[in-house]
């Protein structure tokens, strides 16, 4: 038999296959590779500034903006989008600092940890569900990256807003949008390779730069257009019981902004350094240490979060107003607010601090998200490199994000809608780690299929019931949001705080009933990071699992 050409070799899924680390506590390849394994020590390289410079970095991005204005599109004045948006970011950086600093202490991914409490097999629930975020918000943000590129090459070459357009009306984008899709695509695909550990550079980078672009939008805004005839002039347009409902669907927006972070912030967590170089808020405080030194590091992350994103929020904000009394228009889009402009140097340097920042919004939250995600389902063949690709192309192209960027009612609807599953698998990751099971965790455990954390067949019956509770009193309002042709009556109003209620009501469903039927297999008197001398007859694990993975019923027939 011949050989195999090299293109035939490399469509065998053998030439895909990856090697797995020796040290990992997986019971073979199949369930683990080097990158879903906990971080070893000299990967550890995230610092206390190096978050602190990813926070600064990731509050100024189109998002922010696009998120804090569109909340004047559909009625709300400045004095009341504020308010929504400071309260939803004090409650997302809590919500940060509890599940970030899971993984800042066992250096385990968001696939990993999520085991323990949903089960070993049904946690791949909530791992496809972050996929299939992933992949659209990686889309979404590819999109206003084109937006950027567009704007910079008008800037240099006006003759681009005149191309002639091929396209449909109803597609959402033009001909020379297409181009600028796939160049910025382009651009910010070498990115997509680089490891964890350095990808940190480029959140540097970007709060050093950015920041002073906004100030200088903010600046523009308030010369432009005074405050006392432009910002503080703007009323709302709505009243009574349609305001409340309408900020109330501000705030949950606010908390989609970053709900999906709020998931899975152990990816980034577990490259800590140390627990302290992430705010730790349950660590007890050593009297005979700097304690104020402590308590800076251990607020640090619940102070920025609001204020930062508040402000970068009234920056985004005021530049609207500003627009609708220049041009008459509810300009929520930043790039749409530039492309009304006559300076060609302005517009040129605003769309690359815009193209800067969602670059590293893009991959922090979104591919590398995806790339962890997607190494947890397929670790023979997939690591994070390999899982950042694939987001690249199925998310990049396999997806439509013009269609939900197409309005301001669309972007908000898209924004609270997955907070249906992201509250309550958030809620219940919380509250079994800190509450259930305070703190006392078995990491090699989450690595084996028949561990400790096998549950019932794979799955923690709890969590599931805590899902099925929480989920579907807001799935009328889900509908109502993508059809308003269906009438759903007062379960749309649901719908405008599916974050909040899912969060708490699958929290207390997920603790009543662990404390009501608790899993004593789970029950640990300390947590257990490495892996220790252990019985072979299973007794460890409460299961009938042997040392080595492998099932002692098993090894008897044998």
């Amino acid at each position: 038999m011949g050989r195999l050409s090299p293109l035939s070799q490399l469509v065998r899924p053998s030439a895909w296959k990856l090697e797995p680390e020796p040290s990992t506590f997986a019971p073979s390849s199949d369930w683990s590779n080097k990158d879903m394994d906990p971080v070893p020590l000299d990967k550890r390289t995230w610092t206390m500034f190096n978050y602190v410079a990813y926070w600064i970095s990731d509050t100024a991005n189109a998002a922010t903006w696009a998120l804090a204005s569109s909340m004047l599109a559909i009625g709300l004045s400045w004095r009341q989008a504020l308010p929504a948006i400071a309260l939803g970011n004090i409650i997302m950086g809590t919500i940060m600092v509890l599940n970030g600093t899971i993984g800042a202490r066992l250096h385990i991914a968001f696939p990993i940890l999520n085991r323990s409490s949903f089960g070993f097999w049904l946690s791949y629930f909530s791992v496809i569900s972050r996929v299939v975020l992933s992949l659209f918000w990686f889309g979404i943000q590819t999109f206003v990256g084109s937006e950027c590129v567009y704007q910079m090459l008008k800037a240099i070459w006006p003759s681009i807003a005149h191309l002639p357009n091929h396209l449909s009306p109803n597609a959402h984008i033009t001909t020379s949008g297409l181009i600028c899709y796939f160049l910025y695509w382009l651009i910010q695909f070498p990115f997509l390779l680089v490891s964890p550990q350095k990808i940190r550079w480029l959140f540097l980078a970007k709060a050093i730069i950015v920041p002073p672009t906004w100030l200088a939008l903010l600046i523009w805004a308030l010369v432009k257009v005074p405050p006392s005839s432009g910002l503080l002039s703007q009323k709302a347009v709505l009243s009574g019981s349609e305001l409340s409902w309408a900020w109330l669907g501000a705030l949950n927006s606010a908390l989609g902004n970053y709900a999906t972070l709020g998931v899975n912030i152990p990816d980034f967590t577990r490259y800590a350094k140390n627990e302290r170089a992430y705010a730790n808020i349950c660590a007890e405080v050593n009297p005979f240490n700097d304690t104020n030194q402590h308590s800076r590091r251990q607020y640090i992350q619940l102070i920025i979060l609001p204020v930062g994103f508040t402000l970068a929020s009234f920056v985004g904000i005021a530049a609207t107003s500003a627009g609708i009394a220049l041009y008459g228009q509810v300009l929520w889009d930043p790039l749409k607010l530039i492309d009304h402009w006559d300076n060609r140097a302005a517009a040129f340097f605003a769309s690359f601090s815009f193209t800067l920042g969602t670059l590293s919004t893009n991959i922090s939250a979104n591919s590398l998200s995806a790339g962890n995600d997607m190494t947890a389902l397929w670790p023979r063949y997939i690591n994070i490199r390999r899982g950042q690709v694939i987001c690249a192309f199925l998310g990049g192209w396999a997806l439509c994000p013009w269609e939900i960027l197409a309005s301001a009612t669309g972007f908000l609807s898209f924004m609270g809608g997955y907070t249906v599953f992201l509250g309550p698998i958030t809620g219940i990751m919380v509250t079994d780690y800190w509450l259930v099971h305070r703190t006392h965790v078995d990491v090699p455990s989450m690595y084996r299929p028949h561990g400790r954390y096998r549950y019932t067949y794979g799955a923690n019956w709890r969590a599931a019931a805590a899902m099925i509770v929480s989920v579907p009193l807001t799935l009328p309002g889900l509908i109502n949001s993508i059809n308003t042709n269906i009438h759903v009556g007062v379960g749309a109003r649901l719908f405008d705080i599916a974050y909040l209620l899912g969060f708490t009501l699958a929290s207390a469903v997920y603790f009543t009933l662990s404390r009501l039927f608790p899993a004593h297999e789970t029950m640990l008197d300390h947590a257990i990071l490495e892996q220790e001398t252990l019985p072979d007859d299973g007794s460890y694990y409460g299961s009938d699992e042997k040392k080595d993975g492998s099932r002692v019923d098993e090894a008897r027939a044998a």
